[in-house]
Order: structure tokens, then sequence, then C-alpha cells
């Protein structure tokens, strides 16, 4: 184990902002990440866990132990005439973890193609987009538990997964580390799930009819790479909010106003009504301010144009936070850890 102080983690954090880990270490191996956590705990400092560093802002340094996770390794453990059970190490790359299951010609996340990360903290965040969720595919995971450091599996039951949500982030947050993921997958015929708009749209540009899950993962690339902004280019975390749930009774007073406000049926009490359109509405999209911005083609991103900090992305995202509620009584939740 390799143990770094005052670490930049500008390069690991897809923001970009120039923040410092007082201890850094990067794993390679479950012996490394167990004797990483013990560093940690015998030096009473607070530890944090990062994986593609897609998924936070860092508002400050870190006055703890920064562990980088790089376990790799993926495979198919076992297969039968209708599915798959495929794991990856909680280091691979998501996306790449994706192509690799459609090269093996198994469906099931081909939706999720191009969703920065990596596969341990997909579930932590139950993560979505175009109609299907990891819950959808998940079969197990492995995890260790950073109070005893040993290896506990975690079933679907087990995992409490919601809309962005798992027992990772709520009542276990904070008491284990994921070090590897299962998911069951289907072989050939594949049920896909190509009735999403956009992807529907591609589709037909396209003249397909009988999409492949590589035609539906090319899709979903297109429609991501045109409206979300690549990190390597301009500083982001993709979505920074969640979609609210909100009572009918909400919806019914926003439509007074804006008849066209789009929604999707959660039950016969609520609604999910998308955060970028009420961002969008209240002329927060392509807005600047200082070193940071609302991207001028998804209203749901929030960017860093270099040379900022984290608490103008922070400060940004109140402020959207305070005009939304002001003016249609919904609390705005931002998706993205802040550290």
């Amino acid at each position: 184990m390799k143990l770094e102080q005052h670490f930049s983690l500008q390069t690991y954090n897809t923001f970009g902002f120039p923040t410092e880990a007082r201890y850094f270490v990067e794993v390679f191996s479950i012996e490394e990440l167990k004797e990483a956590i013990s560093f940690a705990t015998e030096n009473h400092v607070e530890i944090l866990f990062l994986g593609g560093g897609s998924n936070v802002l860092f508002t400050k340094n870190f006055d703890g132990l920064v562990v980088k996770l790089s376990l790799l390794g993926k495979k198919i453990v076992s297969e039968n005439e209708k599915t798959a059970i495929v794991e990856a190490q909680a280091g691979e790359n998501w996306h790449e973890f994706v192509l690799f299951c459609i090269d093996n010609d198994f469906a099931g996340l081909e939706n999720l193609s191009l969703i920065p990360g990596n596969v341990g903290t997909a579930p932590m965040q139950n993560i979505g987009a175009y109609g299907v969720e990891i819950k959808d595919t998940f079969h197990s995971l492995q995890a260790l538990n950073i109070a005893t450091l040993q290896t506990e599996t975690f079933l679907k039951q087990d995992c409490e997964f919601g809309y962005r949500e798992s027992i990772f982030k709520r009542k276990a947050k904070n008491q284990y580390v994921i070090i590897s993921v299962q998911f069951e997958l289907q072989k050939a015929p594949h049920n896909t799930n190509s009735s999403y708009g956009a992807i529907q749209e591609i589709l037909l540009q396209n003249k397909i009819t009988k999409p492949s899950i590589k035609n539906i993962s090319k899709a979903v690339i297109s429609i991501r790479e045109s409206k979300l902004p690549n990190p390597k280019v301009i500083g982001n975390a993709g979505s920074f909010f969640k979609n609210p749930v909100v009572p009918k009774s909400i919806l019914i007073e926003i439509q007074k106003q804006y008849s066209e406000v789009p929604f999707y049926e959660i039950n016969d009490s609520e609604v999910k009504i998308p955060a970028g359109w009420l961002i969008e509405t209240l002329g927060f999209k392509g807005k600047t301010i200082g070193n940071v911005g609302v991207h001028s083609k998804q209203a749901l991103v929030l960017v860093h144009y270099g040379n900022g900090k984290g608490t103008e992305i922070w400060d940004l995202s109140q402020q959207i936070i305070d005009a939304v509620r002001a003016s249609f009584s919904i609390e705005l939740e931002r998706e993205v850890n802040v550290v």
C-alpha cells in the first residue's frame, strides 16, 4: 500500500476542482483495502472511498484518508439457456462493463450505456436511464464491512433499492464498501426496452424496426453525447438533481400556469416531474455565474468552466433549490455526494 500525503484530487473528480486530501491511497486488492481501512481506524481519521469521481462535489479539502478503489476484473460467473450471471469488480469502468456485456450478447444494461463512473458506485445510486434501473438486472454484491473487515453478500432484497436510492445511501451509509457486483442478464432472444421516446426517434432515423442491444446502446450513446457535456472538456458530475416525486395536488397547481408541464405517474397519488424542466422554466438553463453555470443543453447539469471552487457549484445549486421551492413548492434534492 502506497500512502501519500497532501494529495491533489483535481484529476480524481470530474468537476475538476483543485481540492486536496490529507492522506491518499490507491488500492488494487482486498488486502490493500483492509490495510487502508485499518490505517484510518488506527489514526482516527475519516475515510472516503472514491470510484470514478463522477458523482462527488468537493467543497473543501478532505482532512482524512481518500481511498481510490481500483479493484479490477470482470467475468461470466454462470449461465443457462436463458440467462447469465456476470460479475465486475468495483473499480471497473461502468460503460466498459456495459460494452463487455453487449459484446457477449447479454441484454439488460444497454440502456445504461455511457453513464460515467465505476461499477462499485452503481448500486449505491441505483443508477438509471431511459426506462431502466440497476435493480432491474441486479443479482447480488459483495461488500466489505468497514468495522469488522469481513466480506458480506447482499441480495436484491437486502439493498432496499428506490429511485436513486439504496441501503448504502441511507441505513448502512459509511458502514460498507462495495467490492464487486453481479448482474443477471438475458441471453438471446432478448426482451429489450426501446420504448423511451428519444431512443425511438434515433432508431426511426436509422430505419431500425427490430433493434439489437447494440443498436439500443448506440442510440443511448448518441442521445447522451448530444445533451451532456464531456467532463474531459467541461467539468461536471452529470445530473446534479433528482427528479422530484410530488403529490398530484402540486402538479394540479403548476398546471394552472404551465399546462405543458411534463410528468410521469408513479401511483394514484404521486407523479414525477423532471427537475430539468423546473430549472429551465425558471430561466437557469445556460446561465453562467462566475466560474460555474448551468449547461446550455441540459438544465440538470451544473458545470465548472475552470478556475472555480466547489463552493461556487454549491451556491448555484442552492440558488436553484430556493427558486424552485418559491415558484413551485417543490424541494429539489441534490443527487451528487457533497464533501
